[in-house]
């Protein structure tokens, strides 16, 4: 035999994959409009997810939505106007990508570890070291 059919050999021996891709899914907002505040019901869960400090999360969210914000009985995040969740969900994207997944492999676990004044992303499943380029 030999190398082509060898490997079409292996191929067909090969068990199929069933995954559904990624394991790592960015989360998506949930709340509501109360008056002329937006509150994000499940924000300690999409910092749990995101496995990074509120304190970030909300920064981060306060300058780019343009809002103050509070944390209200730590689970609930209240967003001082009106906002749609698909521009809350874009800026929770962004935030992920700039702040959480690893710029080498795109894996999530990584650390957000401070050294002298740089922010530096260091990833727990390649050892990889990228420092941040936007501000907390």
């Amino acid at each position: 035999m030999d190398y082509e059919e060898l490997l079409k050999k292996a191929k067909k021996e090969l068990p199929e994959t069933k995954t559904s891709g990624e394991r790592f899914e960015i989360p998506k907002a949930t709340g509501h409009v109360e008056g002329n505040k937006t509150i994000i019901n499940n924000f300690s869960s999409i910092c749990d997810i995101l496995n990074r400090d509120s304190s970030y999360l909300i920064k981060y969210l306060q300058r780019e939505l343009a809002t103050p914000a509070v944390l209200d009985a730590g689970k609930r995040l209240v967003l001082g106007r009106k906002i749609n969740s698909g521009m809350i969900n874009e800026k929770i994207e962004q935030f992920t990508k700039t702040f959480v997944l690893c710029k080498e492999c795109g894996k999530p676990d990584t650390k957000l570890i401070k050294e002298g004044p740089v922010w530096v992303l260091k990833c727990a499943a390649c050892g990889a070291k990228h420092p941040v380029k936007s501000k907390i």
